[in-house]
Formats: C-alpha cells, sequence, structure tokens
C-alpha cells in the first residue's frame, strides 16, 4: 500500500517510516521542516495547519497517518508560519486536523491513523487532552476505516514526556513532586506503540474504532519516577506537596529544571491532574501485540539515550 506518515521527522514518525517498509509498504513523508539527514524516504515539506502542501502529499495514498502536535509555538522566521500561527495550540491542532481530513477525502484515502491521548473516565479536564479528542473525532470522520490509538506516557528515548521526567531525576537532588504523584497511568514501551500504529495500517478488525493503547504495569507518576531513579542508580528522595496544584508557576519551573519549552509541558503537566488509565485492552488483543514490561522499556529507553548522548546521573 502507499502510506502517508506526517510528522515523519518526529519521535513516532522516524521510527513508523522504517516498520511500515519492512511490511512492503510504499512510505512517503510529510513534515513542516525537510529532514536533517538523507531520507530513503521521500519527504514532503508543507503545513497541515495552514493546509500548504497536502494535496500533492495525499495524492495516491491508501492510509495516511496523523502524527502532529501544534503545542510549541511557531517562530516568527518560520517559512510555514501562517495565521494560525499565534493561536493556542488547541485551535491549531483543529485547523490541521480539519485539512487533513478535507484532504485525506479528497484524494479518496482508505484509513486514517490518529495517535492522541488517553482520555480520564470522567472526560478531559485539560486544555491538552480536550483537544486532543477534538483532532481524534474530525479524524474518526476522515475516511471509510479510519482509527483512533489513544496511547498512555511513552517510554522511548526520544519522548518529550519521557525526557522530561529523566532530566527532573537527573538534576535534582530532591524531587517535589505536587499531589498528581498519586494519580496512575499504564506507560507503554515505544516499541509496542510503533508495532501498533504498523499493524493498524492492515487489519481489519480496528476498522472505525477508537482503541485505548497502555503497556502492562498499572503505576502512579510517583512510582515511575521511583523507577526511572532506581534505573538510573541514582538515590532521589521524593517530597510530596500535597496541597501544590498544577499552576503555571509549578509548570514553568519544572520546564525550566528539564531544559523543556513551557509551551509544551505547561499542557502536559495539566493533564496529569487526574488517572489516565485504558478502557479496556481492546487494542492489544485485536492487534496481538506483545507488550514490554515497564522495567524493559524504561531500561531499553535509557540505554538508547546513553548509546547517543551521556546521562550524567547514571
Amino acid at each position: 500500500m502507499n502510506v502517508l506518515v506526517t510528522g515523519i521527522t518526529g519521535f513516532v514518525g522516524s521510527r513508523l517510516a522504517p516498520r511500515l517498509e519492512r511490511d512492503g509498504h510504499v512510505v512517503r513523508g510529510f513534515s513542516r521542516h525537510p529532514p536533517q539527514q538523507e531520507s530513503r524516504v521521500p519527504v514532503l515539506t508543507g503545513d497541515a495547519v495552514s493546509g500548504a502542501g497536502l494535496e500533492e502529499a495525499m495524492d495516491g495514498i491508501d492510509v495516511a497517518y496523523f502524527l502532529i502536535h501544534s503545542m510549541e509555538p511557531v517562530a516568527d522566521s518560520d517559512p510555514q508560519r501562517d495565521d494560525h500561527a499565534g493561536a493556542a495550540f488547541g485551535v491549531r491542532e483543529r485547523a490541521a486536523a480539519e485539512n487533513f481530513a478535507r484532504a485525506a477525502r479528497a484524494a479518496g484515502v482508505d484509513r486514517v491513523i490518529y495517535l492522541g491521548g488517553l482520555v480520564p473516565a470522567g472526560g478531559p479536564a485539560s486544555a491538552h487532552l480536550t483537544s486532543r479528542l477534538a483532532v481524534e473525532e474530525i479524524l474518526l470522520a476522515a475516511a471509510p476505516c479510519s482509527v483512533a490509538l489513544r496511547a498512555s506516557i511513552v517510554i522511548g528515548a526520544h519522548s518529550r514526556s519521557f525526557r522530561f521526567l529523566v532530566r527532573l531525576v537527573e538534576r535534582l537532588p530532591v524531587l517535589a513532586v505536587p499531589a498528581w504523584r498519586t494519580h496512575r497511568t499504564t506507560p507503554i514501551d515505544e516499541r509496542d506503540v510503533i508495532e501498533a500504529l504498523a499493524r493498524t495500517a492492515t487489519s481489519e478488525r480496528v476498522c472505525g474504532q477508537s482503541l485505548d493503547l497502555g503497556g502492562p504495569d498499572t503505576v502512579t507518576y510517583g512510582e515511575l519516577i521511583d523507577m526511572i531513579s532506581d534505573h538510573m542508580l541514582v538515590a532521589r528522595p521524593t517530597i510530596s506537596l500535597r496541597r501544590l496544584t498544577l499552576t503555571p508557576i509549578a509548570s514553568r519551573v519544572s520546564a525550566a529544571i528539564a531544559g523543556e519549552r513551557h509551551e509544551l509541558i505547561g499542557p502536559l503537566m495539566e493533564s496529569l491532574d487526574q488517572d489516565l488509565l485504558p478502557r479496556d485492552n481492546r487494542a492489544v488483543e485485536l492487534l496481538e501485540v506483545r507488550l514490554h514490561s515497564l522495567d524493559a522499556a524504561i531500561e531499553h529507553a535509557l540505554r538508547e539515550w546513553e548509546a547517543s548522548g551521556r546521562l550524567a546521573a547514571r
């Protein structure tokens, strides 16, 4: 099949493309920026938020992956900057999804595949998860066999969420963790996410569905931080600040310590204020994915990180 992978230069897209090629698919990439290194996969440059380049990218495509997020601001010097650039990330994400869906329908794409985030049992309370759900609804209506996968925290060397937690462990001698440390989730190995995404391209069992994708281990965020500390072979005592809520000040301080942009970390931290648990295990069962344990996921991610860059605390 002919497959389009948006965000192909990003964390998930760069790993998914070679996995799809191994299955014999013809892969085309789409990105706001050209790849920095030579790529076997042809990459078209465009912008889903403005719609630029989507018509050409969708031409002849059977399956299209939407792996785009718009939480980070667009620089004034960016050639792809458009009228939506200064808008809230939710506005930009919906604009991108609507343009993508419109182009997919016009091109006769059979299946759109979206990777979003888990939604709390009572519905999304954060702007981040509210936007993810809105994008999901738009894309599920884009093609006859569209599929949405809702993933928990992805454990991988280049996962922004994982890197954020590692940097906090690495740089803080004492971890002062807000009230969200008691909330639970099911982190998942990046290898399992890539496998699930690849199998979704051809599985008739998942057509038209929204499926939750979590790992085999349920942990609190505090326990996840402790596990990362253990694998990094460092002792990091944690102080539970039960009365500390997720204010913009708290997220700005955490982003600064981790060396991340607040525009990305702020929305992610807001999403931690509730349990994020999968509704069921149907995604794993229908796609027949064998899951790695959380311990294995963390160790694999740290080893890959060390292979390309030093971890000061390990």
